[in-house]
């Protein structure tokens, strides 16, 4: 919100004003009720994995009511590159699948991709609709100490968190109507038609009016209310596994007016959990024959089983080579430098520096399997040293970048800096569209950089001017 001298930034400058009148009391009291009106909607995520008494249950995901701002100038370089960014990364999920003339070249390891856990034999020249591995892709980035913007990570198998995106919308413009008068804030509800539309476009045959699910491993799963919201604001059917069944090939609806034949999946399910005749076979949730329909042509999944090869930490390191080669292009978005540690002066270098580097678990996600050395104890560092030397093709480790701060509002009634990233929603149908803002998440624990909702970290509404 400010300059590095302590000034305010022009498109802050209203925002700070009409703030600074409220006070303090007006905006915690502001703030309660938000909090009370996402508890009464269920606007929740579960956490999982933490140390407190309440580990493993079921909470809002805590909002914080200063919103993020963007520019237009902004957000016409971000919307430029990762549109770029999506569509190379497309290219190779379906060069791996078919032609494989990246490893031909020598540009990325072959082995890097097909000893990964989310390489799927079962998509090896099998053609989808469209070539349209990755319909709905959440891109994360963030900002350093310069002002310049970063692609920290790509999620292209089920990426979450749209909803929360459209109730932090919903509830600052019921709390703060005064301030949407002040701004021209983009109007972010085309991004669901934009959705509906990429997937309704993979439908076999062109269906003129096809039968679109979501499919949801059920009431239990972390982001089950994600799941519920989308079906709702889209018009579509949420299902679960057993509301499905397969019969000649082809996917078949339980409902009350009988079996109706579904055109496109779009599912919350991992891989490993799709068909228990083709992976899991103690799946309980998924469809028993829905692969055999997929290969058939009969039925569209969004998105594509084996998409996970490219949200990989490791083959992040060459996207931009990605770029290059499949596009002809520069990336306009650059990556957070990264090093891969089956290299070994790499690997040398990062065992040596240890303290003041990030190291992720390469296919772990939600901000699991991390070491942050900055603020890591002498016991977790030599810990993560000694796995990075037993499995080095494991790990994958960046520079600390210190991430770009925004005010918050804290628990103790006072507003303090807290680091943020944004999360871009990328739906790629006919056209590559954005939702114009997206997610921004806040570690709300001081200095933390850790802002994964699985972590206990919060949201922000995001302005696009």
């Amino acid at each position: 919100m400010f300059t590095p001298d302590g000034k305010i930034k022009a498109p802050y400058a209203k925002l700070f004003s009409q703030f600074s009148k409220m006070g303090i009391d007006e905006l915690s009291v502001r703030n309660s009720l938000m909090q009370s009106q996402m508890l009464k909607q269920g606007i929740t995520f579960t956490l999982y994995d933490t140390n407190d008494t309440d580990a493993n249950s079921e909470r809002t995901i805590p909002f914080d009511l200063i919103p993020r701002i963007i520019t237009s100038n902004e957000w016409q370089l971000l919307e430029e590159g990762l549109k770029q960014r999506v569509r190379a990364l497309n290219m190779f999920i379906k060069d791996v699948y078919h032609e494989q003339n990246i490893f031909k070249d020598n540009l990325i390891p072959r082995k890097m991709i097909i000893t990964n856990p989310y390489f799927q034999p079962d998509m090896v020249g099998l053609n989808i609709p469209n070539n349209n591995y990755i319909p709905l892709s959440g891109i994360d980035l963030i900002r350093s100490e310069t002002g310049e913007f970063y692609v920290l990570e790509d999620n292209l198998r089920n990426p979450s968190g749209l909803s929360y995106v459209y109730k932090n919308r919903d509830l600052m413009m019921q709390r703060f109507p005064e301030l949407f008068f002040e701004y021209q804030v983009r109007d972010i509800h085309q991004g669901l038609n934009d959705l509906l539309g990429s997937l309704r476009s993979l439908a076999p045959n062109n269906k003129q009016d096809p039968l679109v699910v979501l499919l949801t491993p059920g009431v239990h799963n972390s982001a089950y209310y994600d799941h519920v919201f989308l079906a709702q604001e889209m018009g579509i059917e949420l299902v679960e596994g057993r509301d499905l069944t397969v019969i000649d090939q082809k996917v078949y609806l339980k409902s009350v007016e009988g079996l109706r034949q579904v055109d496109v999946i779009y599912r919350r399910i991992d891989d490993d959990f799709l068909d228990p005749l083709a992976f899991r076979p103690d799946s309980l949730l998924g469809v028993p024959g829905l692969m055999n329909a997929y290969r058939a042509g009969t039925v569209a999944l969004t998105n594509a089983p084996g998409t996970g090869i490219a949200d990989d930490k490791a083959v992040y390191a060459y996207v931009p080579k990605m770029i290059r080669y499949y596009l002809n292009e520069e990336p306009i978005i650059q990556n957070v430098p990264t090093y891969i540690l089956t290299n070994q002066e790499e690997k040398e270098f990062v065992l040596d520096n240890l303290s003041t580097m990030v190291v992720k678990e390469r296919t772990l996600s939600g901000g699991y399997g991390m070491l942050i050395g900055p603020t890591a104890s002498e016991t977790e560092i030599m810990e993560f040293a000694q796995k990075i030397k037993q499995h080095p093709e494991r790990f994958i480790a960046q520079p600390t970048i210190k991430l770009s701060c925004s005010p918050t509002l804290t628990n103790h009634k006072n507003i303090a800096p807290r680091h943020i990233d944004l999360r871009a929603f990328v739906f790629m149908g006919e056209d590559i569209q954005l939702v114009p803002g997206g997610l921004t998440r806040v570690a709300l624990r001081e200095g933390s950089l850790v802002v994964n909702s699985s972590q206990g970290g919060g949201t922000k509404d995001t302005w696009v001017l």
